[in-house]
């Protein structure tokens, strides 16, 4: 079984996709999985590049875990209250 997650485009997008897949004869969820991997693809070494530099801002304490994924500095989340390593 195939998951499927639902995505919101503008209505300009969605205008080109519906084009798009009306006269190249696909579907639209075939079109955007085609453009997907084909972005990601030509994008590769940033998206590899940021991957590394996220985990070279990981120090192995929550902190720096819960900054990461927040986007939120260290020094906003003491001010937040910080967090117990424990």
């Amino acid at each position: 079984m195939v998951a499927t997650s639902p995505i919101k485009v503008s209505p300009a997008t969605d205008e080109l996709l519906t084009e798009a897949s009306h006269f190249l004869g696909r579907s639209k969820k075939d079109i955007v999985d085609i453009a997907v991997r084909e972005y990601v693809e030509q994008h590769r070494d940033e998206i590899t590049a940021g991957v590394r530099a996220s985990l070279d801002r990981l120090d192995g304490t929550r902190a720096s875990l819960i900054a990461e994924v927040t986007g939120l500095s260290r020094e906003r989340l003491e001010e937040l209250g910080g967090f117990d390593e424990a």
